[in-house]
Formats: structure tokens, sequence, C-alpha cells
């Protein structure tokens, strides 16, 4: 069975492990894109460690959850943005200003929001987490 959109899987499965109260998961399978993400979310906090595994039939990512997320999901579809329109999406995605982060694709690689304002790239809306 193939997945349509594998980070919106992984994004699914945070949300659901992080309602039930588990610490630790394991999500199959693993991308260059999804583990940039984790990275991302890593950096600021939402998630704590993460290591990839080998297992059979492909790579798989182990995340360990630390209590930290309300809300996350992947933003469909990946809107283009410019460098002063970032408010309005963060009107839409996130509950409140400064509360959250919106995840960018840009020229300079996945920023969160407020770091390609400051950098001033534009690009394409990934994710928000909250």
């Amino acid at each position: 069975m193939t997945l349509n959109d594998p980070l919106a899987s992984v994004f699914s499965n945070i949300i659901n492990y992080e309602k039930i109260g588990r610490q630790e998961f394991m999500v199959k399978p693993s991308s260059k894109f999804i583990r940039e993400v984790l990275t991302l979310l890593q950096d600021k906090r939402y998630i704590g460690e993460w290591k990839e595994i080998k297992v059979s039939g492909g790579n798989a990512v182990n995340i360990t959850l630390i209590g930290a997320i309300n809300k996350c999901g992947v933003v469909k579809p990946r809107f283009a943005v410019k460098v002063g329109n970032y408010r309005k999406y963060e009107k839409r995605y996130l509950p409140a200003r400064g509360f959250g982060i919106l995840i960018v694709s840009t020229s300079k690689g996945l920023l969160t929001h407020t770091e390609a304002q400051e950098k001033k790239l534009g690009g394409k809306l990934i994710a928000y987490c909250y």
C-alpha cells in the first residue's frame, strides 16, 4: 500500500500518540524531507530526540515525544508565500500571534516563518505546529 502524503501520516501519528500519552513510537517510511522537518521540530523543542532505524523494507524513524505539541498538521495545498504575507497564514493556521510555528520551504532550506521573515525570504508553506 502506498501513502499519498507521508509527512501528513507522521504528523497524524504525532498527534495520536500525544493524545494517548505515549512517549515513544516508530514511523515508517522515512525520507530526507521528513528527517529535516523532525530536526526543525526538535530544534524548536516540540519533540524530543529522534533516530533513524534500519528495518526490513526501508528505513523507519523512532520519535520521542515530550508532550509539548497541542496540534500540528500539513498545509494542503502548499501555498506560495511572499515575504510580507506571513501574517495572513499565521492568522489562518496558528491560534495566536507569536504562538507556534509555520514551517516554510525556502531557497535556503526548511525554516520557520519567523526565520524566513528575518532573512526576507518567501517560500512554500509545508506545515504548522503549536
